[in-house]
This record gives structure tokens, sequence and C-alpha cells, in this order.
């Protein structure tokens, strides 16, 4: 019995999952409510499981890249859940995880794909990675400037799937070799499948040095004058 926090980016996104069934569900894409929503929602998928915090086998958070602020609450609250339960953590990354998503989501999943999940991450740049229909990552997450020439060094797949809030932006840049899949983005149900294998491999994080993966350095911005 896993409770699975996504907050990776303007999505907050909560799940009880049980096995790889989920089991309890909300989630809201309202910009950045992290900080408002995300306790209220584990309150609610708690109650309607009809179980309590002490009955979770672990907790599992989605791990980044994405926004500073949504990876700092995901993983404080966790780890916060797991120091008071005395649970273990579980760390899923993000891009892999909507990786898993887009593959759900596909009809039927040709052996010569890759996905490329996209995380915006401003102007014309992009968190992304490349995996293949059995989530093998072939180029790990990195922060890309968008280009025509983006992959081009990739041949011998047939087709790219690109996918996240990274990737409606870069639809007019990319070349025919990327196919637009939308509808997929961070989600605390994507993480369930993914959670549940760490768990039964005791794949657990340690508490007290685990941070999430930001990619980038965090820069404050300047405070407006007046």
């Amino acid at each position: 019995m896993l409770l699975n926090l996504e907050t990776s980016t303007t999505v907050c996104s909560v799940a009880v999952s049980d096995g790889e069934s989920i089991i309890a569900f909300r989630e809201t894409n309202e910009g950045f409510s992290h900080a408002e929503k995300l306790t209220v929602f584990i309150e609610e998928v708690i109650e309607e499981s009809k179980i309590k915090i002490k009955d979770l086998d672990a907790v599992a958070v989605s791990s980044g890249p994405g926004s500073y602020t949504g990876l700092r609450i995901g993983v404080s609250v966790a780890k916060g859940l797991c120091f008071a339960g005395d649970k273990p953590l579980i760390s899923i990354p993000t891009l892999e995880a909507m990786a898993a998503g887009a593959l759900e989501k596909l009809e039927k999943v040709d052996p010569n794909i890759l996905l490329c999940p996209m995380i915006d991450a401003r102007r014309m740049e992009v968190y992304c990675a490349l995996y293949d229909k059995n989530l093998k990552c072939h180029q790990p997450a990195t922060a890309k400037i968008i280009t025509s020439e983006l992959f081009s060094e990739i041949s011998e797949f047939k087709k790219i799937y690109f996918f996240g809030d990274g990737a409606e932006k870069c639809r007019p840049v990319l070349n025919p070799l990327f196919e637009f899949f939308p509808d997929v983005f961070p989600s605390a149900k994507n993480l369930a499948k993914l959670a549940n294998n760490k768990w039964k491999a005791g794949q657990f994080e340690n508490l007290a040095l685990f941070e999430p993966f930001y990619l980038k350095e965090y820069k404050a911005g300047k405070r407006a004058e007046g």
C-alpha cells in the first residue's frame, strides 16, 4: 500500500495504490497550488482508501527534474511522512513516470519508437530524456534548447513521440521524426507501477540524504521595486 506524490510541475497529484492498482486519486492543474492542495489531497485519499497513514508500506515521490519549488514541497512532505511514520521513501524520476504514462495510452507500441517526455524549462528550453518501449533509458534527463536538429543523431528508431508541458511549444520547431502525443503530463497515477517495482526490490532512499533532482541550479529572481 503506497502513497504516491507528484508535484514536479504545475500539476499537484496524489494517489494511494495497492500493488499497481489505484484505489484513491486527487489531481489539479491550477498552477502552483501545491502548498495549499498537497496535504489536503493526502488527507482525502487516505480517508477514501479507508486506511490510516500507519497502514502505508511506503511513500513514493516524483524526484524531478521540474519546478524547484514544486519538487521541494513534494519531497519535504514525503520525507516528513516517512520520518513521522517510520516508513521507507521511494523516488521515481519524473520523466520516466511520464514515459510510463505515455506507454499506457498508446494503443499499439511499435518496437522502433522512442518516448521523449518534456518538461517546460522556460523560453525554448526543456528538460527531456529518451526511453524505449521497455522504459530503457537511451538518453538521460538533461536540459536542452529546442532546435530542428534535436536528436538528429538518433537514426535507428522510426519515430519519436514527444509529450508533456514542454512539448506543445516545440511542435513548430521539431523535425518530422517527432510526433506530438497530447494529454500526457506528470501524474501520481503513473508512479504506482514503478514505485511498486522498487518496493518489491527494496530500493529505498536514505531519508537524511535524499534531495530532489533539480538538474539546474536554482537562481532566485530579483524582487520588483516599489
